[in-house]
């Protein structure tokens, strides 16, 4: 019934509107939109880590930026790359060589997180700087990764939603098998793009700059699972499963990505719940006052 709804009507379809995957090609080398993505999300993350760390009781000095940069960048790619072969596709384990063919796509959010998270601890012991506080500065940036991240997804027509027949659903090509005719969807990646990209970093950039957040170690990377769990756990109710994981998905009535989500809705509540016990006296490695 929903396929027949979400025929009905005028609905605009992907092809016109002049979107491809590639940006441009020059003999052998192809540059994707979702490498610019990444490019970009790491650019501008940086320097607005920068800026973060320019205020008051920052955990570390600018000259730790570029090192720590590295250290995340390693671990999104490895992390992302490993927990989506983990969660995703795990029969990709029998032919490793397909692992290391990250240009095909295939990225876990979630694996990223994980993986961030070790290059970050890793980074910490190195320097001798406090982990925890390093991942508050470091979530209110992730949201730029986030939002380019999910456009890129819908440039790649890839990861849409759910049959729909609101009057922006789009038509995207292939989404069934021939000789069906394509149903217009929800776009879910946009709204994974405004809720995890451009609410979450508000969200993140009021705890920063308009409350004493970033001083309670834990808090804002606290926030940030919370708000990233609660917007991905509600996406995915408007967003098709993955087609090797539609049965599960069926058989557990929640996505793959809804039941990652839990434990960092569990994590991020508990992180903030227990923030204040944690707080100490913090003297800037940047910056130029204590605060207590």
């Amino acid at each position: 019934m929903i396929h027949l709804l979400a025929l009905a009507g005028d609905h605009i379809r992907f092809t016109d509107l002049g979107l491809h995957p590639d940006v441009f090609s020059i003999g052998v080398f192809t540059l994707r939109w979702y490498s610019l993505a990444y490019i970009a999300g790491i650019v501008l993350g940086w320097w607005y880590l920068l800026r973060l760390l320019d205020q008051p009781g920052a955990p570390m000095a600018r000259r730790h930026a570029d090192d720590l940069v590295f250290y995340a960048t390693l671990g999104i790619i490895l992390g992302g790359r490993i927990g989506y072969v983990t969660f995703y596709a795990p029969e990709m384990f029998l032919h490793p060589l397909s692992i290391l063919r990250l240009w095909d796509g295939g990225m876990s959010f979630h694996g990223g997180v994980i993986g961030t998270s070790i290059g970050i601890i890793l980074f910490a012991r190195k320097n001798g700087l406090n982990w925890l506080r390093i991942h508050d500065y470091v979530a209110c940036v992730v949201p730029f990764g986030l939002f380019f991240g999910r456009l890129a997804n819908f440039v790649n027509g890839e990861l849409w939603g759910k049959p729909a027949n609101v009057p922006w659903a789009i038509v995207f090509p292939r989404t069934v098998p021939f000789p069906l005719v394509d149903p217009a969807r929800h776009p879910s990646q946009l709204y994974e793009a405004g809720l995890e990209g451009v609410l979450l970093f508000l969200l993140l950039w009021f705890a920063f700059w308009r409350t004493k957040a970033r001083y309670d170690p834990g808090k804002l990377v606290g926030l940030f699972l919370v708000g990233y769990g609660i917007a991905r756990f509600t996406v995915e109710f408007f967003r098709e499963p993955d087609s090797q994981l539609r049965a599960f998905a069926e058989a557990t009535g929640l996505h793959m990505g809804q039941w990652l989500c839990v434990p960092m809705i569990a994590g991020g509540l508990y992180l903030m719940a227990t923030s204040a016990r944690r707080r100490v006296r913090v003297e800037p490695i940047a910056g130029t006052e204590s605060v207590a």
